[in-house]
């Protein structure tokens, strides 16, 4: 595979730059560096990239798309992520967006696709459950249909963001007697303000709570709120969490944390020499650097096999290639970090490197990669099945 740049992509990647590094706030994209990005900013890069017709670029022309090729879609995603611009949130821009979009009503695209492009509407992801994580279809919350609408009850967890959630995208049992699990699920839109919902914050290892709980109690949602057809949730389902694995990558992203770890490497003094001339951890390194190669090649053949609106099977080996590399990454640069890594303040300040500090809590948060968007053990089961053929 050829990786080198036309003379168009590198002016189309210039163009890019000066949006990514000349019109989001320089404050915004270093905290993002660091993964201490704030709703506020998440907000604000979006709304910039929107008026710039970037927040959705993969969506259909009609409602912002801009009909890119494999490799453009690469370089934008690529360049967003090297230049620690908060990505689009992925729940609208790769989740819901496309689902409406591909699936939904006139109506439903009308009121729901302009608001999801400009972040005017936060979208919650109602997927996982507590007996019901990788193994999604087994889903037991339930959306019985009473006239016009839908009575909601059950729960939802691991909601990733959902404390600023406007509205979420549910997936609920309609058919309760289907013959397979996978059969009698349906998509709805559900307004976060209506009566019946609870959320409750789940604190995590690192110290945030970027995750809920939901819990819904009798919860009406209207009839017209049902994407597609009843009953036909998992196919769309399918749809979505192929975009999610291959957003959940991070290739781009990678590709900074390795600049960073190359830089603070290259800088920390060993006593015999600096950490860089180390026979082991330049090991380690090398052995990183040929697998970034190998997943921007990955994720080349994923974009281009996506573009008949199916998501490409090997976008669970990208999902489970892609997220090892990011935790083997910000190991060694917590490695790299060393004591520094937990040095703050009383009240929460950085007192050594930013970067370095921040190392340890991004090594902890990304331990949930290998978990969230499908288990990877669960990713070798459909790369079995779909690519092997076993």
């Amino acid at each position: 595979m050829d990786l080198e740049l036309s003379t168009a992509d590198i002016a189309f990647r210039d163009d890019l730059r000066e949006v990514f590094l000349g019109e989001v706030p320089a404050d915004i994209r270093r905290r993002s560096a660091l993964n201490q990005t704030t709703h506020d900013d998440i907000v604000t890069s979006q709304r910039i990239l929107n008026r710039h017709g970037l927040a959705v670029p993969h969506w259909p022309a009609a409602w912002g798309g801009k009909g890119w090729t494999a490799t453009q879609s690469h370089i934008y995603g690529s360049e967003l992520q090297r230049a620690a611009v908060p990505q689009p949130l992925a729940f609208n821009v790769s989740m819901v967006g496309p689902i409406i979009a591909e699936f939904g009503t006139e109506e439903q695209k009308q009121k729901f696709l302009p608001a999801t492009a400009n972040l005017d509407i936060w979208w919650s992801q109602g997927f996982s459950e507590p007996e019901a994580g990788s193994d999604l279809a087994s889903l037991k919350t339930t959306a019985r249909r009473d006239g016009d609408h839908y009575v909601l009850n059950g729960q939802k967890t691991w909601t990733t963001l959902g404390q600023h959630g406007d509205w979420m995208f549910v997936l609920a049992r309609t058919d309760t007697h289907a013959e397979r699990k996978q059969q009698g699920i349906s998509f709805l839109l559900l307004d976060l303000t209506t009566p019946g919902i609870e959320r409750r914050p789940i604190r995590l290892v690192d110290g945030s709570a970027e995750v809920n709980e939901f819990f819904f109690d009798d919860v009406v949602i209207p009839a017209e709120n049902l994407v597609g057809e009843e009953n036909k949730g998992w196919t769309y389902a399918k749809f979505l969490l192929g975009n999610e694995r291959n957003s959940i990558a991070q290739v781009g992203t990678a590709q900074r944390i390795y600049a960073d770890l190359a830089a603070a490497a290259a800088g920390t003094d060993t006593g015999t020499g600096t950490l860089a001339n180390d026979p082991a951890f330049r090991g380690s390194m090398h052995s990183l650097k040929t697998r970034l190669i190998a997943l921007e090649a990955t994720q080349l053949r994923v974009t281009g096999a996506s573009e008949n609106g199916q998501a490409s099977p090997v976008s669970s080996l990208l999902k489970m290639e892609g997220t090892q590399a990011l935790q083997d990454l910000t190991r060694l640069r917590m490695t790299a970090a060393g004591t520094d890594g937990a040095l703050v303040s009383a009240d929460g300040d950085l007192v050594a490197d930013p970067a370095a500090s921040a190392s340890t809590t991004q090594y902890l948060n990304l331990r949930k990669l290998s978990i969230f968007g499908g288990s990877n053990e669960i990713q070798r089961g459909v790369i079995a099945k779909t690519i092997l053929g076993l």
